[in-house]
């Protein structure tokens, strides 16, 4: 495969992680673009392309390490109030220790493929990933709303929500389901399905809820590609089926971090 197709194939995963790390989709395309402008720019970085995933994944890391305070530092007024608010906040969380746990979660590169990536040792990166699971159990317990169709996955979902601390809002397997669970009040997060069992879909029941209200959203979908397009407006936090517990545990830490904060009702 030429290293065009390589890079091709991983990068709506790399951009989907960096929109994790950012909170922002922009500024996580941004971050993006700046790695592919500084490989072309450097041929041994270019070369080094040719491994897949992890030397991508390097590469970025590299750009996003030495370009970190500059970024964060610099006033982006082009986002919504959800990108806003996720700049703002980024100084208030160790930075390693988010990226050891999306790389480990999000991402599932085993701990020693992070290391790898964050030119680290692997006992490390367990470490810096055990020290943010330890700051996501410091995060404010919320009500969620799970858009779901399949039972069992519902059920795992709250299952999963209660054990981290939180409330269930509600639970709903179509958009018109979703829309009546909010009519009287809002839930601080939304765990939405893209398919839905009418046949609607959860991106417009999610429209929907916005609509109304500013509230954070994961999108969980077997057909992560078709969300990562470029095409649209992408959700920031997007976790993939089958999933891991931890990956949907680490989605909601970032999305509380990064979303606007909101008591229980």
């Amino acid at each position: 495969m030429s290293l065009g197709k390589q890079v091709a194939a991983n990068l709506p995963f790399l951009r989907r992680y960096a929109r994790a790390l950012t909170g922002s989709q922009s500024t996580g395309d941004a971050f993006v673009r700046a790695t592919l402008e500084a490989a072309l720019a450097d041929e041994d970085l270019k070369a080094s392309l040719n491994g897949g995933r992890i030397p991508l994944y390097r590469a970025f890391n590299s750009v996003w390490s030495s370009a970190y305070l500059e970024i964060d530092s610099a006033n982006d007024t082009t986002g919504g109030e959800h990108e806003m608010g996720a700049q703002n906040r980024l100084g208030a969380i160790t930075p390693l220790n988010r990226q050891a746990l999306l790389l480990t979660t999000l991402e599932d590169f085993s701990a020693a493929q992070a290391a790898q990536v964050m030119d680290l040792e692997t006992s490390q990166v367990e470490a810096l990933a055990a020290e943010a699971v330890r700051e996501i159990d410091k995060e404010q317990a919320t009500s969620v709303l799970i858009i779901e169709d399949e039972p069992l996955i519902s059920m795992q979902l709250e299952d999963l929500v209660t054990s981290l601390g939180h409330d269930i809002f509600g639970t709903a397997a179509t958009r018109t389901q979703a829309l009546a669970v909010v009519s009287e009040k809002r839930p601080g997060l939304v765990l939405a399905d893209i398919q839905l069992a009418d046949g609607s879909s959860g991106l417009d029941a999610v429209d929907d809820i916005l609509a109304i209200d500013t509230v954070p959203v994961i999108f969980i979908t077997a057909y992560p590609e078709r969300l990562l397009t470029g095409d649209r407006p992408e959700p920031t936090y997007l976790v993939t089926k089958p999933f891991q517990e931890q990956t949907v545990q680490a989605a909601i830490s970032q999305a509380l971090f990064f979303g606007s904060s909101r008591p229980l009702d």
